[in-house]
C-alpha cells in the first residue's frame, strides 16, 4: 500500500469486477480501512455500476482501480472521465490493465500508449506508467476467461493520473498587459482676452455703439462691372499670334476657334445655282460639280475629288 501514497483520513474508492477474487478483494478493502483509519472512508464500487452510482463531484482523494490481484479489467472512455469528476481536484487514480505490447487491428486491448492518452483525454495530468511486468497463470486465466481474449503478447502496467487543482468549470481571470493608448494631444489653453474679442453676441448686434461694417461697401464700382471676355484671355490668346486655344480653356477661345472651322468647311462646298443638286441627276444642269453622285440631304456634306472639280 505505500506505492498509493494512502494516509488516515483520506476517502478511497476501490473499483472492482466479476474477474476479482473475492477472498483478495477483501484483504485489499481491509487493509485500506486500517490505513485510512475508519471503515467509512472506504467506498467498494462495481466498475458495470459506477456509471449509475450517485457519487457527487469531487468525492474521493484515492481511487484504486483494477489492483485486486489476479483481476483483469478493462477500462473504457467513459469509465475513466467517470473516475476523473468524482476524484478530488489533487486526487490520484491507480489503475492497472493488461495491455498489448504490439498494435493489433480491432482489438479490445489498448497498447500502454494508447492507455495513458485515454487517461490524458478524460481530464488527468501528469499520466505516467509506473510498473510493467508479464501476467501471471492466474491473470492470463481471467483473461481467457472474463475477456475472452487469447493473446501471447501481454503486459500488465500500473499507471497513475492527477486530477489538476481545480474544478470542471472553474474559471480566473487573466491578467492581459494591454497598452493603453496614448492621450490625445492637449490643446493650448486660449486667452481669454483675445476669446472675447472675436466673439460676437446677439446683443452685440443690437448694440449701437459697435461699429458693424457692411460687406457691399467693400466693393468698389469697377468689381460691379461685367467683365469683358477678351480681358479674361490668357497671353497666347493675343492678336498678332497664331491663335491657338490653351489645354483646358476657359475664355471661349476653343469653341470660337471650332465655330470658325466649321464655318470654313461650310464656305468650301460649292454652292449650286438652281438649288436642285441635292435630288440627284434628274434635276441637274449639265455643268453640275455634283453630277454623276448619288442625291443627298439638303445641308448634308459631300466630299468631292479633285478630278470631279477640275472636270466640271
Amino acid at each position: 500500500m505505500a506505492e498509493f501514497g494512502i494516509s488516515a483520513g483520506q476517502l478511497v474508492a476501490v473499483i472492482w469486477d466479476k474477474s476479482a477474487p473475492t477472498e483478495a478483494l477483501k484483504d485489499l478493502v481491509d487493509k485500506l480501512q486500517g490505513l485510512t483509519g475508519s471503515e467509512d472512508r472506504v467506498s467498494v464500487e462495481n466498475i458495470n455500476q459506477l456509471l449509475q452510482s450517485a457519487h457527487k463531484e469531487s468525492s474521493f482523494d484515492i481511487i484504486l482501480s483494477g489492483v485486486v490481484p489476479g483481476s483483469t479489467i478493462l477500462h473504457s472512455a467513459e469509465v475513466l472521465a467517470e473516475m476523473a469528476r468524482i476524484l478530488r481536484p489533487g486526487g490520484c487514480l491507480f489503475l492497472k490493465e493488461p495491455v498489448e505490447t504490439a498494435v493489433v487491428n480491432n482489438s479490445k486491448v489498448k497498447t500502454a500508449s494508447k492507455l495513458c492518452s485515454a487517461l490524458t483525454l478524460s481530464g488527468l495530468v501528469e499520466v505516467k506508467e509506473l510498473q510493467r511486468e508479464p501476467l501471471n497463470p492466474e491473470e492470463m486465466r481471467s483473461v481467457q476467461d472474463h475477456l475472452g481474449y487469447n493473446s501471447n503478447s501481454l503486459l500488465s502496467v500500473q499507471i497513475t493520473g492527477k486530477k489538476p487543482n481545480f474544478e470542471v468549470g472553474s474559471f480566473s481571470q487573466l491578467k492581459l498587459s494591454i497598452t493603453k493608448k496614448p492621450s490625445p494631444p492637449v490643446k493650448p489653453a486660449v486667452d481669454p482676452a483675445a476669446a472675447k474679442l472675436w466673439t460676437l453676441s446677439a446683443n452685440d448686434m443690437e448694440d449701437e455703439s459697435m461699429d458693424l461694417i457692411d460687406s457691399d461697401e467693400l466693393l468698389d464700382p469697377e468689381d460691379l462691372k461685367k467683365p469683358d471676355p477678351a480681358s479674361l484671355r490668357a497671353a497666347s490668346c493675343e492678336e498678332g499670334k497664331k491663335r491657338k486655344a490653351c489645354k483646358n480653356c476657359t475664355c471661349g477661345l476653343a469653341e470660337e476657334l471650332e465655330k470658325e472651322k466649321s464655318e470654313a468647311q461650310k464656305s468650301s462646298q460649292p454652292k449650286s445655282a438652281c438649288g436642285n443638286c441635292y435630288l440627284g441627276d434628274a434635276f441637274r444642269c449639265a455643268s453640275c460639280p455634283y453630277l454623276g453622285m448619288p442625291a443627298f440631304k439638303p445641308g448634308e456634306q459631300v466630299l468631292l475629288s479633285n478630278s470631279n472639280l477640275h472636270d466640271a
